[in-house]
């Protein structure tokens, strides 16, 4: 397998639109690694310059340690498995998955033996004398995954493999292929706007907004310490809480806010302290938020708030409560045992171990 390596690359189109800037990133072999943003937010044009299906405007592409910005997409040794399949629908399932092999002039009994093989993994050998219209959606995804292994690639590039699929089939898909990762060893970029995708999938992921890496890391480091506030509040269901404070300085530090005061662990003053009497915006995950009533965080009065209820969604697992605090809204993931209810006011508390500080003006994380 390979090493895929970006460095400064940009693509503009027509002279003035940006739609990746100034990317650089390294994908290791045998990686996976997901490119994760909003539509529009240059993920899938990477994808295809990686792919050779888009030119670089400028830097540098390189497979295995060679540039490759002219080399043909044929000649580059990767894979691609498209959103719509990109199937042939005159063509039976094994002459769909055998017709890269039999163009580039692969003997017959090695098409035979890797075709079998990849239907064996993927489980669809009863499907092989089947035309695409026959089969569903999620057998479609598995034959363009499978003609994608038959070529045995250096590198395998997902664009948004699973948005055609339904719910259910999609986790089914998402482990799946997380098993097949493991199983060939292969490098894996795969482009998705589904965080979930992301987080459940990658071993490195590269989150980008209007055409540029906002943070590369692993999911634990995207999620728990994002770098700004676009990362952080796209990842995550519901989304992480931003609430307009100030930093005082009242016996020790503490966030204040229209509706909230809440005490700043004592670990964190030190690299706050430049932040006194300024702007900042507090974060905090709704599900680090609880129902006092139901608390697994340490309930002290210094991390506790009186809140009104305005909506309640129950979800039998858990329930999600909707919340007023002065002119602060706020959603916790709370004990689905919770006896809050609309227009009720309610204590809650929040685990301050876990809360992030970002810069009010640049949206940067300070914590």
């Amino acid at each position: 397998m390979a090493k895929v390596e970006l460095e400064r690359v940009w693509k503009i189109y027509e002279g003035k639109v940006e739609a990746v800037k100034d990317a650089t990133f390294t994908i290791e072999d045998k990686e996976f690694v997901v490119l994760l943003g909003p539509s529009g937010c240059g993920k899938t044009t990477t994808l295809r310059m990686i792919a050779g299906l888009e030119e670089i405007t400028r830097g540098t592409l390189k497979i295995d340690g060679k540039v490759m910005n002219d080399v043909e997409p044929k000649d580059r040794d990767i894979a691609m498995v498209f959103q719509n399949y990109a199937l042939y629908p005159h063509m039976t399932v094994y002459d769909n998955m055998a017709f890269g092999l039999k163009l580039r002039k692969f003997p017959k009994d090695e098409i035979d033996r890797r075709v079998k093989e990849a239907a064996k993994i993927l489980g669809i050998e009863e499907l092989l004398d089947r035309k695409p219209r026959q089969l569903s959606g999620g057998q479609r995804q598995r034959v363009a995954v499978g003609r994608a292994i038959v070529r045995d690639p250096k590198v395998f590039l997902f664009d948004e493999p699973l948005s055609n699929l339904d719910a259910k089939l999609r986790v089914q898909m998402r482990s799946e292929l997380k098993k097949l990762h493991h199983r060939l060893e292969a490098t894996i970029v795969y482009v998705t706007h589904d965080q979930i995708e992301a987080m459940t999938m990658a071993n490195k992921i590269i989150v980008m907004k209007s055409g540029v890496i906002q943070q590369i890391g692993t999911p634990h480091e995207i999620y728990n310490k994002p770098a700004n506030t676009f990362v952080a509040g796209f990842i995550g269901s519901p989304a992480m809480n931003f609430v307009d404070s100030k930093i005082i300085q009242d016996n020790g530090l503490w966030i204040k806010s229209s509706g909230l005061k809440l005490k700043i662990p004592k670990q964190f003053e030190e690299q706050l302290e430049e932040y006194v009497d300024k702007n900042v915006i507090f974060g905090i995950r709704p599900e680090n938020i609880y129902d006092k009533m139901f608390a697994m965080a340490p309930v002290e009065g210094e991390n506790t708030a009186a809140v009104m209820v305005d909506v309640v969604e129950p979800l039998g697992s858990e329930t999600i409560l909707h919340l007023v605090a002065g002119d602060d809204r706020l959603v916790a993931v709370v004990d689905p045992k919770t006896e809050a209810k609309e227009e009720q006011k309610i204590d809650i508390v929040f685990d301050m171990n876990v809360m992030h500080i970002f810069d009010k003006e640049t949206g940067k994380a300070i914590l």
